[in-house]
Formats: C-alpha cells, structure tokens, sequence
C-alpha cells in the first residue's frame, strides 16, 4: 500500500471513529430526573434506547435556572450529538445557544425554536386531558372534579381546559375546580402546596383531582390517596404510586420523543414534530392498579371519544390557540 493510500484510510478511519463516538445527550427541567412524572419520562426513553442499542449517553441535571445555558453550552462542546432538552423554559436560550453550534442538532420538549439545527417536539396535551376529564367526570360521585396545575403558563391552562371540556361533554352541570400551584418555576416541585390544595378542593366537593403539576402532583395524589377521593396522575403512568386510588394518568409520551430523537442520532429531522392522540402522542393509563376503578362503560365511552379526536369529529379546543377556554375560567 502506498503512503497516501495508507494515510487516506487512516484519515478515513479516525473520522468513523469520531462519528461513533458521538454520545447523544440530555439535560433535565428544574425537579430532577426522578420526579415521577415529565422529566422521569425523558429518563425512561434515553435509558429505553441504552438498553436497546447498547449505547451511552450523557445527561445534566440543574439545580437553578441560572444554569441553563452553561449545560447546554457545556454538552453542545463536549460533542454530543444530538442534544435533548426537556421544557419550555429552555426556549430562550437554545434559540441564543443554537445558532453557535451549527453542526450539532438539538430536540427541545415543549417549545418550538425556529432554528435549522432544531428539532421542536410539542403535544396536543389537550386531547388526552379530554379523556381523562371524561373518565372523572364518570367517576365522580359529587359532581364536583379539580384540576391542579402547576405553574401558571399557557401550556398548563392547556392541560386544565381540555379536561374541563372532558368533564362538561360527560355532565354539562359539573363543576370544575382549577388551582395553580404558583408562578414561578419553584411550582413544579412543591409537594406540600400541592397537598395543601387538594384538601381545599376537597373540601369544596371535589371527589376526583387531576394533577399537571410535575413533581408536585406527587403531594396532590398522596393527599387524594389519604382522604378518600381519586387523583389522576400526568406524563408518567402515575397509577402505581396509590394502587386502587389513581383513576387513570394521562400519558404524555415524552419518552417516545426522547427515544426516538437518540435514536435519529445527529441525522436527527429538524422542524416542528407535534405528538397527538393520532399518532400515539397522548393517551391514558390503564393497567391492573386502576382496573377495578374503571367499568367497561366507562373505557368504551373514553375510546369511542379518543376515535372521534383521531379522525377529526371531534374538535378539543386547544387554550394556547387563543387564550380562551369554553369550558371554564381560569
């Protein structure tokens, strides 16, 4: 072999390496990546796609929002590609930090960033809300449900509007309790609010709660486990963490979109990708924690209406469109 060919496949072989040395990356919302619900989803699609191509990868997790752009910097460096964020809050920066890192792609989980390198991953939370507002309204006994959200931002009225309208298409005299947990991003994890606003729904006949509030929803379904009355968790199937007490979680397949933007790797496609109840983005839990809460009646009159959403029948209005709600006021 001549040098030249000898030092071109060299070349070429250092260049194979490097491309296969390129980890994917995470960085994780304020509230860990064990917070049971948003963020734990992530976790659960990166470490899906570990177990499945054997693969590492690496991930952050912040402790303040001062840091947000220092990991994001920080990975973007390191070379890993692509690089996957989970929440809104990170919108600013990716859309500052984006345009400096060119050649590496970055996934953002609930927020469109307009950039070429970008891929925004957004769901129609307020379709699978629907259906969990229809499965309490069901349950309810009292005719009174709540909704806990967690901080007070469009998308989470997002959340609670979708399943008022859940609830009124159930019983159009229902009423339908909506709290806020605070607003500032220290609402994602507080338990203890969280608990001391399912006791005041409670208190106002509120026999089914919905938690869409992070990290802390887990005081919501404690509380609700604790004085009798049925929570329904988010993001994550919640339903395990009070056996016979969670009446369903929406899901929200946050770790579907981590899965498979690791698994698009840096050919990861940019642009807005939006997750939906059609192409499996949103649903509902059931399993054998929740299945004696919920009668066949009660399934078939949710899946007959998740059909009707699929096909386009049916029309959940979606609160960030406008700002409005037609099933309740916030």
């Amino acid at each position: 072999m001549s040098l030249m060919k000898f030092l071109l496949c060299a070349s070429a072989m250092a260049l194979t390496a490097g491309a296969a040395l390129a980890e994917p990356a995470i960085i994780y919302d304020l509230g860990g990546k064990f917070d049971k619900s948003f963020n734990e989803a992530a976790f659960n699609g990166a470490e899906r796609w570990a177990k499945e191509t054997g693969g590492s990868y690496k991930e952050l997790e912040m402790q303040s929002e001062a840091q947000r752009e220092q990991a994001l910097r920080r990975l973007a460096e390191s070379g890993a590609n692509p690089v996957v964020m989970t929440g809104f809050a990170f919108g600013d920066v990716l859309n500052t930090v984006a345009p400096d890192f060119p050649d590496t792609k970055f996934a953002i989980i609930d927020m469109v960033v307009e950039q070429p390198n970008v891929k925004s991953v957004v769901f129609n939370e307020h379709e699978g809300s629907y259906l969990v507002g229809m499965m309490a309204a069901l349950a309810s006994k009292t005719g009174t449900v709540g909704f806990i959200g967690g901080m007070d931002i469009p998308l989470i009225r997002k959340f609670g509007c979708g399943y008022a309208q859940g609830v009124k298409a159930v019983n159009p005299d229902a009423t339908v309790i909506l709290n806020m947990t605070g607003t500032t991003p220290a609402a994602w994890n507080d338990p203890v609010k969280g608990a001391e606003l399912a006791k005041a729904q409670k208190s106002q006949g509120a026999d089914v709660i919905y938690a869409a509030a992070g990290g802390t929803g887990i005081g919501v379904l404690q509380t609700a486990a604790d004085e009798g009355i049925l929570s329904i968790g988010v993001d994550s199937n919640q339903n395990y963490m009070h056996p016979g007490k969670v009446l369903t979680s929406m899901l929200k397949r946050v770790d579907n979109s981590v899965y498979e933007a690791f698994k698009e790797g840096d050919a990861l496609t940019t642009g807005i990708n939006v997750m939906g109840l059609a192409n499996d983005g949103v649903g509902y839990a059931m399993d054998d924690n929740n299945a004696a809460l919920v009668t066949p009646e009660m399934q078939a009159a949710v899946d007959a209406a998740a059909e009707k959403i699929k096909s386009g029948e049916l029309a959940v209005h979606d609160y960030t469109s406008d700002n409005t709600c037609p099933a309740a006021s916030f």
